[in-house]
């Protein structure tokens, strides 16, 4: 067969495979409530330490700041778990703190407890057949957020850019709740460079252990998105049960090198939980969230419902706005929004990655090309610095830093005035604007919003940033009393791919 021949029957086939791969249009679920809290550990935790507050309305918090935080309240909520355990994330690794989670998950659901997993499909990377077998699991029920109907291969990738408008929507948001009383909240995903474990890249991130008025709403939250039409049980994706959870072995807990043990068991992560209640910060709290199924998918001009939250945050600020984000992109009509804030006198500090600390080029190059104008309309700008001395405070372990591994931001939070924080899974960039969907905690505390903006400002100083600004209308970055004409720490191919990637129509995309 000739090469051109060849090359069309392959074409062929390739679209045939794609047109023989389908899922239902949407999904029709019963829908569910929120269970009402009754008495378990965690309600009595509460109880006992904050519940005279939280009856006045209010919720409690914590920031966890660092990975091991972030991993400890996690396995303690798991194993103090008596009721259910409500889940949903964006990437979910199967690396050493993913499959350790894993394992405490399937351990409480061994002991009765009912585990509700729901993940987008975007990176799921074939483990169709790992999630259904613990789907099997009589108390394991798992759910993925709007799947591509073909799931291997170039044909995957030629169905999404057949249904590009839908297939592009993802599910971005984050929260982990457990028996109604206590969730975490933010920017964090599964996996050992959000917890301060990776060899390779370690990540700045930030979420929020929550209890009190706020959690109802985490779970509604939760459910509105488990029970939509593009939230598709596991065992219609293709995969097999392989039966094998009866022969896993034990996984040893992740070890940190200055940190205490990992709780556990239940008396470790009772431990840690009335040690932590007892110090978090009764807030007045709002729980954010988009729709999963937007009104009209096709629509991806207008900002969905977190964004204008944000905006009305942003507009309401009298002196002072401080953003951290791991990708900024503003279009033109942020863009003019921005010049009027700052010409008010509101002060607009943002914290990003630099090109050197950026673990996406393609990301990177949105903001970069949009640079220039956000420091002509008044931000002024800080991009961390890949040898941060942030990521010892937080790591504790010069082997997961610089120049051993790299390091690069995740968070996503917000600070106004020092009256308002917010924190949660939304990027302050294009895709998280009009695309994903997303989520967000708004604090209404200013002892938390000043402790917080405190933690903001630090990283931008010199020791973990870059400061920005402009020379004879040319961008220039500072530290301490040198300067850069380019961006440091890169090499010219870097930089000649972020150039070019500026000259696509994708920064919507990315």
């Amino acid at each position: 067969m000739p090469a051109l021949q060849r090359t069309l029957f392959s074409l062929l086939l390739l679209f045939t495979t794609v047109g023989c791969s389908s899922l239902p249009e949407q999904i029709d679920h019963p829908q569910e409530s929120v269970a009402a809290t009754t008495d378990t550990a965690l309600s009595q935790i509460s109880q006992q330490y904050i519940d005279s507050q939280l009856a006045l309305g209010k919720s409690a918090v914590a920031l966890q700041d660092t990975g091991w935080d972030a991993l400890a309240q996690r396995l303690a909520l798991v194993e103090l778990a008596q009721q259910s355990i409500d889940i949903q994330y964006y990437i979910w690794n199967s690396d050493h703190s993913g499959q350790y989670l894993g394992s405490r998950l399937l351990a409480a659901a061994d002991r009765g407890v009912k585990v509700r997993l729901m993940l987008d499909d975007i990176n799921l990377n074939e483990r169709e057949d790992m999630l259904t077998t613990l789907d099997a699991h009589p108390n394991i029920e798992i759910r993925i957020y709007n799947p591509i109907p073909t799931r291997k291969g170039m044909a995957k990738f030629v169905r999404v850019l057949g249904d590009f408008t839908r297939l592009n929507r993802r599910m971005h948001n984050k929260t982990f709740t457990v028996d109604g009383v206590f969730s975490v909240v933010g920017g964090r995903n599964i996996g050992d460079e959000y917890f301060d474990l990776a060899d390779d890249i370690n990540f700045r991130d930030r979420d929020a252990l929550i209890t009190g008025e706020v959690v109802p709403e985490i779970q509604t939250s939760f459910l509105t998105y488990w029970d939509s039409g593009w939230s598709y049980p596991i065992d219609l994706l293709g995969g097999e049960d392989k039966g094998f959870l009866s022969d896993v072995e034990p996984i040893e807990a992740p070890q940190y090198l200055n940190y205490p043990a990992l709780p556990q068991d239940n008396e470790q992560a009772l431990t840690l939980l009335t040690e932590l209640v007892s110090s978090m910060r009764v807030v007045d709290a709002d729980f954010v969230y988009d729709q999963p199924v937007p009104e009209d998918a096709g629509n991806t001009d207008e900002p969905k419902l977190t964004a204008r939250v944000l905006y009305e945050l942003v507009q309401a600020a009298e002196s002072e706005v401080l953003l951290e984000s791991a990708y900024l992109v503003i279009d033109d009509r942020q863009l003019e929004e921005l010049k009027k804030i700052t010409a008010s006198g509101v002060d607009v500090k943002a914290l990003t990655n630099s090109m050197a600390s950026n673990d996406l080029v393609t990301n990177h190059s949105a903001y970069a090309g949009r640079r220039l104008d956000m420091l002509e309309h008044g931000m002024h700008l800080f991009e961390l610095k890949p040898e941060a001395e942030l990521c010892f405070e937080s790591t504790q372990d010069l082997a997961k830093c610089a120049p051993a591994a790299a390091y690069g931001l995740h968070t996503k939070s917000a600070v106004f005035d020092r009256q308002i924080a917010a924190i949660g899974s939304f990027n302050f960039n294009l895709r998280s604007t009009y695309l994903n969907t997303e989520s967000l905690l708004v604090i209404r505390d200013e002892a938390l919003a000043a402790e917080l903006a405190g933690e903001m400002l630090h990283a931008m100083e010199e020791e973990n940033s870059w400061r920005l600004g402009l020379e004879d209308g040319a961008v220039r970055w500072y530290s301490e009393d040198q300067s850069w004409d380019t961006e440091p720490d890169t090499g010219q191919w870097e930089r000649f791919k972020s150039g070019f990637l500026q000259l696509l129509p994708i920064e919507k995309y990315l």
